[in-house]
């Protein structure tokens, strides 16, 4: 027998004042994105969170799951300026969405980040 735990991890304590794109295979969560609001984590609405499962990774979803959240953004908070914390080495494929660099490369539990800015349309 096969004991399945579900365990709620909150490591910022600001999930409950975001919104949650979500992009399911199936029943399986195939890619995810928080979206806060501005003043939850910069002055500015917020992406974050964003991953694709291992087991659909390769096929456009963490693009897709993107333009999905950037489009909630637009929706729930109207034509607003977006932040992120890109990953360093990710920085090619948010350039391709049209966010900018906007700082300087800050380290974040040992792994290189850069603030980016989407401005409004």
């Amino acid at each position: 027998m096969v004991e399945q735990n579900c365990v709620f991890l909150d490591a910022d304590d600001k999930d409950q004042n975001g919104y949650h794109q979500l992009i399911y295979s199936g029943k399986q969560l195939a890619a995810y994105a928080r979206i806060l609001p501005p003043g939850k984590c910069y002055g500015e609405v917020a992406i974050g969170r964003v991953v694709t499962a291992p087991a659909f990774r390769g096929k456009g979803l963490g693009r897709k799951v993107m333009e999905l959240a950037i489009q909630s953004c637009r929706e729930i908070f109207g034509d607003t300026p977006i932040r992120i914390g890109a990953q360093f080495y990710t920085l090619k494929f948010y350039y391709s969405l049209g966010f900018v660099q906007d700082g300087a490369v800050y380290d974040e539990d040992g792994i290189e980040h850069v603030q980016m800015l989407l401005q409004p349309r």
